[in-house]
């Protein structure tokens, strides 16, 4: 969904005038202070997400001179005011409850997308896995691509529970493995994760999207 052709490149004084209010952002921060921006290299894009009413857009800011060469970084934006999309969950929660979110049965699955990337473990995303082609995924040979693809399907939405809350079944590709999981979305936005089943372990590629480093050069 966030990896899709939606996006609307920013250019000219506005370009520089986020590139502006980013480092500031930053530095009150600390997550990217290693990192520098030019508008002759620094690319900035936006778009708008379903379960979010039209104040909130996703931005992202990618740097072909940026280490590791993978990392992009996120930001929501609620009417010009910064939320990083730095790995953790408070950012999505402010916004959550400021826009608010607005989670359906229609978007259900896009929100699961997004959360499960953004809100991450200590070896990164938790990447709702569909499609061996997909962004994001690992690279891989076409034998690993035999071994993983076979197990790789559409996320789900299973109806909703007693409580109200959304139930949807994914395959998550996390760090090297990759697993079964149910999850309960709740109105808020929070989402629980109730089981999971592996399906295999100690592969030889990893997710590898990082979208924040701190002073210490750690990403996330």
């Amino acid at each position: 969904m966030y990896e899709d052709n939606n996006w609307n490149s920013v250019t000219g004084d506005e370009l520089l005038g986020f590139l502006s209010e980013a480092k500031k952002k930053w530095q009150n921060g600390k997550i990217y202070d290693s990192l520098e921006t030019s508008p002759e290299t620094t690319k900035v894009e936006w778009r708008s997400l379903p379960f979010y009413g039209n104040n909130v857009v996703m931005i992202r800011m990618r740097d072909a001179n940026w280490m590791p060469k993978k990392l992009t970084v996120y930001f929501l934006s609620d009417q010009g005011e910064l939320y990083p999309l730095d790995g953790t969950s408070p950012p999505i929660h402010d916004i959550n409850a400021k826009a608010p979110v607005k989670v359906t049965d229609e978007n259900v699955i896009d929100y699961l997308h997004f959360f499960c990337f953004f809100v991450r473990g200590e070896e990164g995303p938790f990447l709702i896995a569909e499609d061996i082609d997909q962004p994001n995924m690992p690279e891989m040979d076409d034998k690993m691509k035999t071994v993983i693809g076979g197990s790789l399907r559409p996320a789900s939405f299973e109806g909703k529970n007693e409580q109200g809350h959304w139930l949807c079944d994914a395959v998550v590709f996390y760090s090297n493995a990759l697993f079964i999981a149910n999850f309960a979305v709740h109105p808020s936005g929070m989402i629980e994760m109730l089981d999971d089943e592996p399906i295999a372990s100690d592969l030889t590629v990893r997710v590898d999207c990082p979208v924040s480093i701190d002073p210490q050069g750690k990403v996330k």
